[in-house]
């Protein structure tokens, strides 16, 4: 069928089981040609195909609603409620979301782009039925790598204890990493809780004495046991079915089915291979085509390729950290889920003792490392500035308040591009800045990130947070650099009548551009956001000259707001004092320079404000 002509899910309904294998196969090859343009998450995607196809025939979308864990895996969903012709803006500036947007259909009931808030959403749609008096049902799917966030295990406990809700939890298993198939009785068990007598006997309305009713329930646990089956779920007060095989449609439309018309929590456990329909997907074993960019489908080559003498930050940091790794037995790199994102692959396997992944779970790698930290280990985490935000908590609580020393490298900290307003970058400095005893940073070249790295583990005395961006910077692999004793600015007079302070990567465009035009503009390199560099700030302000602050990230609370924060303390005029960022509004997708341009935040567009 022509999937540009799919207006809604109701096509479906009137679907053999031949026609729906069939329509998968299309789906696949749709998802594998658009995403090959426009880049995206495509291994998740092509990982439930069939998972999504039976949602929507058994259940009545938008009535029965659809929560989509994380969300970027809703491609296909996308497709079923008339999206496909979309497709070509995936990710673009004003195009196609890569999540679930409500402001897109009536089909998107919930937003998420960071993982393990579907079960609590779970939670609250099933209230509000209750409430309501609606008999529709809400539907979760969750990735098995979404259950190791304490949030998901608050939601499961609060809704595995609430008889009178009947929330349906599809548990989409692409790594078998929760119950494994234990074989013939695992099967034949599952054969057992889906035969229409047991079907019958549990869904029944007509309540059995309670003696007979404790018997049944222990009977069926001593089969599981026997089995050894008991899974997480069945402890947590919910009917789990499960594993089964999550690429037969007819499979997993027989237990939607009979998830359907239970009452009562329910897990559905589907096991599905993670890449299917695309080799180079289907044998990534280290998270390569999770997320990628436009490729070549024959070569299964990447496309967009750094220049030479180049590289993405993420794997500038790996680089210089190594020798920390190497030579510092107490030396440890705690990483949330995040080893091949953060480009620690290799150090992984040159030094996997000293590399721990704890999985989706920032609040316990934080808490985690503090511990590790007051008893005399070394640690580095590396974190993406919108992951570090869920474990503010303990930030605040746990390390800073205890002035425990980490480092944290905040990785793809600024605009980040097509993963848009879940991901962007831009408020870690306003959630960090306002906590004692940290000290937040950003080099605006490697030779910069050096000096920055041995200044937070060998002379400063608090944690420190280490600002980089998901964009590139020019290797440089200089083996003599000089030593940062104290935070300190550095200041390029160029006989101007304008001061610009900037940092990171928006120092060194702006600083660039200015040199090559001889522009009358002075600049400073601001690479200590917290604290300042008073002794530079007073020299700024006592200029009298006009002001520009370029924040990288949202105009309140950063930098800016700092020094006018220092100037009022100390009776400084600072009314030439002007801010330059984002404004207090979340930051749609698009490519950086789309979202700069869009924001008067481009080179051409500051210069000529600052002129």
């Amino acid at each position: 069928m022509n999937l540009l002509e799919i207006k809604d899910p109701k096509f479906l309904k009137k679907m053999n089981i031949k026609e729906l294998d069939e329509l998968a196969v299309e789906i696949r090859s749709f998802l594998i040609d658009k995403v090959s343009k426009t880049g995206g998450h495509l291994s998740s995607n092509l990982g439930v195909v069939e998972l999504t196809i039976a949602l929507h025939k058994v259940f009545d979308s938008p009535n029965d609603k659809m929560i989509f864990d994380v969300g970027h895996q809703s491609y296909v969903h996308k497709i079923l409620t008339g999206r496909a012709g979309e497709f070509d803006t995936l990710r673009q500036f004003k195009g196609l979301s890569g999540y679930q947007k409500r402001s897109e259909s009536v089909h998107d009931v919930w937003e998420a782009g960071h993982s393990s808030t579907a079960i609590a959403a779970l939670a609250g749609f099933e209230f509000a039925n209750k409430a309501n008096k609606i008999a529709y049902r809400n539907i979760a799917v969750v990735g098995d790598g979404s259950l190791n966030s304490g949030l998901s295990f608050e939601a499961l406990n609060y809704l595995g204890h609430c008889k009178d809700l009947s929330p349906i939890i599809v548990l989409n298993d692409n790594e078998m990493s929760i119950s494994k198939n234990v074989g013939r009785m695992s099967r034949l068990l599952n054969k057992l809780r889906s035969s229409r007598m047991y079907v019958k006997a549990t869904t029944s309305k007509t309540r059995l004495p309670k003696l007979l009713y404790g018997l049944k329930v222990r009977l069926a646990n001593m089969v599981r046991g026997f089995a050894g089956n008991i899974s997480l779920f069945d402890e947590m007060g919910f009917s789990y079915y499960g594993p089964i095989d999550g690429h037969d449609i007819k499979t997993v439309m027989k237990f939607l089915n009979i998830a359907k018309k239970r009452r009562g929590p329910v897990v559905i456990h589907v096991v599905t291979k993670k890449g299917k329909g695309y080799l180079p997907a289907e044998s990534d074993q280290i998270g390569a085509w999770h997320g990628v960019g436009p490729f070549n489908i024959e070569t299964g080559e990447f496309i967009n390729k750094n220049q030479e003498n180049q590289a993405s930050w993420s794997t500038i940091f790996s680089k210089l950290i190594e020798s920390y790794v190497r030579d510092d037995d107490k030396f440890r790199i705690v990483v949330p889920a995040m080893i091949y994102g953060s480009s620690l692959v290799e150090l992984e396997k040159l030094y996997p003792e000293k590399v721990i992944d704890v999985g989706i779970c920032e609040s316990f790698a934080v808490c985690f490392s503090a511990a590790m930290a007051l008893n005399g280990m070394h640690i580095y985490i590396p974190i993406y500035s919108s992951f570090l935000q869920r474990a503010y908590d303990q930030v605040s609580h746990d390390l800073a308040r205890q002035d425990i020393k980490v480092v944290f490298g905040i990785d793809r900290a600024g605009i980040v591009g097509g993963d848009g307003d879940t991901h962007q970058g831009i408020y870690d400095i306003a959630y960090l800045r306002h906590i004692p005893n940290i000290e937040i940073v950003q080099p605006s070249n490697m030779l910069e990130a050096r000096q920055l790295l041995d200044y937070a583990f060998n002379v400063s005395k608090h944690s420190v947070a280490l600002r980089y961006s998901r964009g590139n910077a020019e290797i440089d692999e200089t083996t003599e650099f000089e030593p940062i004793t104290k935070p300190s600015w550095v200041f390029h007079d160029r006989l101007g009548s304008v001061n610009l302070v900037a940092y990171g990567d928006n120092f060194k465009r702006m600083d660039s551009y200015i040199k090559e035009n001889n522009s009358p503009i002075n600049t400073y390199n601001a690479r200590f956001i917290k604290p300042l560099d008073t002794e530079m700030v007073d020299r700024i302000l006592a200029s009298e000259m006009p002001v520009y602050i370029l924040e990288d990230g949202i105009k309140t609370s950063g930098l800016g707001s700092a020094i006018l924060e220092y100037a009022a303390e100390n009776g400084i005029d600072s009314s030439k004092v002007r801010i330059i960022g984002l404004p207090d509004e979340f930051i749609e997708h698009g490519s950086v320079a789309q979202i700069q341009k869009k924001y008067g935040l481009d080179t051409e567009s500051i210069i000529k404000r600052i002129l």
